[in-house]
């Protein structure tokens, strides 16, 4: 069985059972009457045998006993703070399963409508904390494990967070996720089981970024159920003959298969039974070791198909630099893609509906376009639905998948013709039968047009428009020619939207605008739990009320102007910076002043974030503090500057960039004349975990990407909603959070979207030299070139961007940036009127809960409905 599957072989397995067979259970027979069937065994000494949550202290001990005595093979006297982690989690574990079973089990027999979550990131964070506080039980097991010896905060600190993501992609996958479960949404997610995560950085002694292996499975993982009865093949490679079989299909043979093995993985939900689930693949060999090789002396060759199989899954983003790098990542999500879509078939297939009612009962949400080849996918398992017939509805035609485009024009996805060809060759036969490619050239210009039924359609409502025909094709021209995934996501789905409201606008007007023209337009609290002690004290309601319902704490208004909510309030922040400076103290060594400002940027490092231009900032910052005497300087706000993320390892200027950071910071930090007044620290490893330390703790935060270019940004919610304000451009979800908590509490600069392409043009066509531009950014780049922070010539190719070409618009938006920065001093030397602007900012921050983001995907976008587990 291949991925390219007979739709009868999807119910597997296919000898006759006495009960139907899904994927999370069982439905009972019935009989002549219509009531269940119990069946197999005794119906009541089954019953008898089914175990209750474990809610009071008592239960609670004894399920860890158990578990380290027959899960671990432990005892008392050997039992350390890991071991008694794992049997925390595994007793925890015990209480979800039972959720999760009855949620499935109820589930199936509602038999309504499912959305699946598509993404290849799924930034989780830590599960045990979460999975306490989602099931209120957490003041019951810190009293348990207290009373066996241990601290529940050790335990908390000994869990690895999950490599299964990166940055803000993965981090909304997951808060998605999250709420599903919360709102009592039937959500799956679909992605990979990284064995080694993205990468473990490091920091080198001159400040470069290493990468090893990030092993976070390596003391096993008690939140996954490894599933061995869930596993289909998945075929690369081979030939795909234009010819059909019986049911209509083209025949893909030969090449090489592999495996995908189940993993899952628990939501639970918070205050509530239900429990989703998220549904991680694994790739494993389909035929494992060579004996033969092996016995015969060729030890490589013995194992080649397992090292084949299991680099799949290996690693998040592979360096796509090489051509092998290429291969792997496409080959890495079409496994995913294919798997995922064959589970949600064989789901669809238990319910006994035909395949013209698959948009009832599923919807398929795609995270961006790395699953944009679940299109295809479909169209090779079901060939006659007829779903790129242009004569179809748009229901019929679109009515499956929905597209979430999170990321900028620049970063959409296109792979080469011949790569598709050679890896997927039956799925490049679709994407032409899409185009129902006839190739027709116009010598006299040299010109391609691909004259297909989309296209044809295209230029009927736009006759003449060859230019047009051009950016909507699928096929991108040059050498080698590219499929844009982007577009084939538009064209398979129903639904396109971006994340933000600004962004939306900007795949509507400039990112896929042709498209719109043809188709229309049709938490983080709990990691600060002293501030959501005091907000729910406040209010007046229970924790659980609020936390479901963000836009009460519009009530916190109501108390901006006491006094003594105001110093309650400096103090919770006050905790928080504390416990920031005590991580630094313990992981760098380096102490932290907490009575100065905390200023963060938390991101993955790219160009575009511009972590260069804060650095920059931070030097004229430190050139402006040498130049004041020592009575000047005493009249500066201090400030701490607290930079977090990773570069991908073949991003060699962001990679840069890092390397920039960390040497200004042991110059900057080391200086006896400004180290009172400005430090920098450069926080290596960026996790979740990490940034529940670092959100609560901040001031101001940094959201600073050239305008326009910023699909949404979700962090700057997460610590707007812990009381930090905002500087940044009018970019993203940068706009929706100033119109919420208004345009005085929000520290706004640099050009704005409408002039980012006509600055790009005066720079490519009539540069002006940073010198004439902004003396004080020349002044900058001038002593970083004279080696004022280690080797004179290792940042040339970085200052370069800035001094030829600029694309990211350093040296527009400078000047404006030290502005704000002044601004934000200013702001901050009334320590009264910013706390009162962190109040304002929490309290207006409503409107961004993920919990009212997925109401709205389930009622606009995936037609699903919330049922309650009982």
């Amino acid at each position: 069985m291949t991925s390219i599957l007979d739709p009868t072989t999807i119910g597997k397995p296919k000898r006759p059972r006495r009960h139907v067979r899904t994927l999370t259970g069982y439905l009972p027979e019935q009989d002549d009457s219509g009531k269940e069937k119990w069946p197999k065994g005794e119906e009541q000494v089954w019953k008898d045998g089914y175990r209750g949550l474990d809610t009071d202290v008592r239960s609670i001990t004894r399920s860890f006993v158990n578990h380290v005595q027959t899960s671990l093979a432990r005892q008392v006297y050997s039992l350390d703070d890991l071991g008694a982690y794992q049997a925390t989690a595994l007793s925890v574990r015990d209480n979800l399963l039972i959720n999760w079973n009855d949620t499935q089990l109820q589930l199936n027999r509602k038999g309504g409508k499912r959305a699946y979550y598509l993404s290849l990131e799924f930034l989780m964070g830590r599960a045990l904390d979460n999975a306490l506080l989602n099931l209120g039980l957490k003041g019951k097991f810190q009293e348990g494990v207290d009373k066996l010896g241990f601290n529940l905060e050790d335990l908390l600190a000994q869990e690895r967070d999950a490599g299964l993501g990166n940055g803000g992609l993965g981090r909304l996958a997951a808060c998605y996720l999250d709420s599903s479960a919360s709102q009592e949404l039937p959500v799956w997610g679909y992605g990979l089981r990284y064995k080694y995560g993205i990468f473990q950085q490091l920091i080198s002694p001159d400040g470069q970024q290493l990468e090893a292996p990030d092993p976070w499975l390596e003391n096993s993982n008690p939140w996954e159920l490894p599933r061995i009865d869930v596993t289909y093949e998945i075929r690369f490679y081979g030939t795909a003959d234009k010819y059909l079989d019986g049911s209509g299909r083209g025949v893909w043979h030969g090449g090489q298969e592999v495996l995908a093995v189940a993993y899952d993985v628990m939501i639970p939900g918070f205050e509530t039974r239900n429990t989703n689930n998220l549904r991680l693949w694994e790739s494993k060999p389909k035929r494992g070791f060579d004996l033969n090789s092996f016995n015969a002396g060729d030890y490589e060759r013995a194992v080649e198909s397992s090292n084949s199989a299991a680099a799949i899954t290996s690693v998040l983003y592979p360096n796509d630099h090489t051509t092998s790098g290429k291969e792997l990542r496409l080959k890495q999500q079409y496994f995913w893609t294919a798997a995922s879509l064959a589970d949600i078939l064989r789901r669809f297939k238990n319910l006994g509906k035909p395949i013209t009612e698959l948009s009832d009962y599923v919807a398929i949400q795609l995270n961006d376009t790395h699953p944009t080849l679940a299109i295809p996918e479909l169209d090779a398992y079901f060939p006659r639905r007829g779903r790129f017939t242009l004569g179809n509805s748009v229901e019929d035609r679109h009515g499956d998948f929905l597209f979430h485009q999170s990321y900028r024009a620049p970063s959409l996805e296109k792979w080469s013709v011949p790569l598709m060809e050679h890896l997927l060759p039956r799925h490049m036969q679709i994407i032409f039968d899409i185009l129902d490619f006839e190739i027709a050239f116009e010598l006299t210009i040299q010109h391609v047009l691909f004259q297909s039924l989309f296209l044809q359609s295209v230029e009927r409502m736009f006759p003449g428009d060859r230019d047009r025909l051009e950016r909507m094709s699928l096929i991108e021209e040059g050498v080698p020619k590219n499929i844009r995934m982007a577009h084939l996501a538009c064209i398979g789905s129903r639904r396109v939207n971006g994340v933000a409201e600004l962004h939306s606008e900007l795949v509507k007007t400039t990112i896929m605008k042709d498209f719109v023209d043809y188709f229309g337009i049709s938490k983080y609290v709990h990691c600060n739990p002293n501030l959501s002690a005091l907000i729910t004290e406040t209010l007046g309601v229970p924790k659980s009320v609020w936390l479901k319902d963000l836009s009460k704490l519009e009530d916190l208004l109501d108390y901006v102007d006491d006094e003594e909510f105001q110093v309650t309030w400096a103090s919770v922040k006050r905790a928080n910076k504390e416990r920031l400076a005590h991580y630094v103290q313990t992981t760098l060594g380096l102490k932290v002043d907490t009575n100065a400002l905390f200023d963060v940027q938390i991101k993955r490092l790219h160009e575009y974030k511009r972590q260069t231009l804060n650095i920059l900032g931070v030097i004229h910052r430190y050139l402006t503090l040498k130049g004041m005497t020592p009575e000047e300087r005493k009249k500066v706000v201090p400030r701490n500057v607290f930079f977090a993320g990773k570069a991908a390892p073949g991003y060699y200027i962001a990679k840069l960039t890092i390397r920039l950071i960390v040497n200004v910071a042991r110059v900057v930090n080391a200086d006896p004349d400004t180290q009172d007044y400005l430090r920098v620290f450069f926080l290596p490893d960026y996790s979740v975990t990490l940034a529940e330390v670092l959100i609560p703790a901040s001031d101001i935060s940094q959201h600073i990407s050239t305008a326009g270019t910023e699909a949404s940004g979700t962090s700057n919610m997460k610590f707007c909603l812990n009381g930090g304000l905002l500087l940044g451009t009018v970019d993203g979800a940068n706009i929706e959070i100033a119109e919420e908590v208004g345009s005085s509490n929000v520290f706004f600069f640099g050009n704005l979207t409408p002039d980012v392409e006509d600055l790009r043009y005066q720079h490519m066509y009539h540069p002006v030299p940073v010198e004439q531009k902004s003396p004080a950014l020349a002044t900058v780049l001038n002593v970083i070139s004279k080696g004022l922070f280690g080797d004179d010539h290792v940042y040339e190719p970085l200052l370069n961007t800035i001094r030829q070409g600029d694309y990211y618009l350093i040296t527009d938006d400078f000047d404006s940036y030290i502005e704000a920065l002044h601004m934000v001093d200013e702001a901050y030397e009334d320590r009264t009127e910013w706390i009162k602007k962190s109040i304002r900012t929490t309290a207006k921050m409503g409107k961004f809960s993920s919990d009212r983001a997925i109401q709205d995907y389930a009622q606009e976008y995936w037609n699903i409905e919330s049922f309650k587990v009982e």
